[in-house]
């Protein structure tokens, strides 16, 4: 955690100390309703405690299934929009770096199923040319217009290149554990399947099969990634408030968005951490608009 470090300093003089006090306490509200899980929408917090109670026999399955992809195919493309891609992109490009696309060390991956473009998906096709590839489609219910559309594209690709029986063999469905049209689809065409936990939003998917999956194709180490979100959760959790980045970054906020500077602005001038600037506009824009 030592790598973590936020610069207040600027911030400092700005607010007087009725709103040091004020903001202190709201953030410190929030805190406790968010982990004792009594607010609004308590329901899909369960990614507070993702990190130490996820589902090791599906990672295990994982992790199987990521060397079958890694050893049968060239290319993995993941048909998924907004959460179900955003935060497995972000960390393919930090974990990996964002050229890992042109690398030979097996598991390359192509996102589809993020936009309506045409000439992407005529270019993923293209890119497709010669290549053994298996396509693992990330949707809880099913019905999510660009994904569905890619999927059914690359769906036939796979069928016209391998067959029905070894297609079905080489698509990974990420759905709802007992409903939706994917869930449907999936037990009845064979697929192998991994869940979308009830619990758990899109947007706060990346440690579940949502952005597991693509990123051990790629070569992450998921005992490694799950080690530091659980030393990251632990840190977050139980350091005092004085010394805590976290709870002091909400701070920060509460006390200028009292003062009216409610404006906050990301940037980063890192290539390989683009993607993260693209997973924050949900992260943060979406979930607080």
């Amino acid at each position: 955690m030592k790598a973590i470090n936020v610069d207040f300093a600027k911030t400092e003089k700005y607010a007087p100390e009725t709103q040091y006090l004020q903001a202190k306490d709201n953030v410190l509200s929030a805190f406790k309703t968010l982990t004792e899980k009594t607010g609004a929408g308590a329901e899909f917090t369960g990614w507070v405690d993702l990190p130490v109670a996820y589902d090791k026999e599906e990672v295990a399955r994982i992790k199987k299934c990521a060397e079958k992809i890694r050893k049968d195919s060239d290319v993995l493309v993941v048909c998924g929009i907004g959460g179900s891609y955003l935060g497995a992109a972000a960390a393919l490009d930090f974990l990996k770096g964002g050229m890992y696309n042109f690398k030979t060390d097996g598991g390359p991956q192509i996102f589809s199923g993020n936009n309506m473009s045409s000439s992407y998906i005529m270019d993923v096709l293209d890119r497709l040319e010669g290549k053994d590839f298996s396509v693992n489609v990330i949707s809880k219910s099913g019905t999510t217009m660009e994904t569905s559309i890619a999927f059914r594209i690359f769906k036939k690709a796979l069928e016209d290149k391998y067959g029905k029986e070894e297609a079905a063999r080489r698509i990974y469905a990420t759905t709802d554990k007992q409903r939706g049209a994917l869930k449907q689809l999936a037990d009845s065409e064979g697929y192998e399947e991994f869940v979308v936990p009830d619990d758990i939003g899109g947007r706060f998917s990346v440690l579940t099969a949502v952005g597991l999956l693509p990123i051990a194709v790629a070569g992450g180490d998921l005992d490694e990634l799950f080690a530091g979100a659980q030393a990251m959760r632990e840190y977050a959790l139980n350091t005092k408030f004085e010394e805590n980045v976290v709870l002091r970054y909400a701070w920060t906020r509460q006390k200028l968005y009292g003062m009216g500077k409610d404006i906050e602005i990301f940037a980063n001038y890192e290539p390989d951490l683009r993607n993260i600037g693209e997973w924050l506009k949900q992260l943060f824009g979406e979930s607080e608009g």
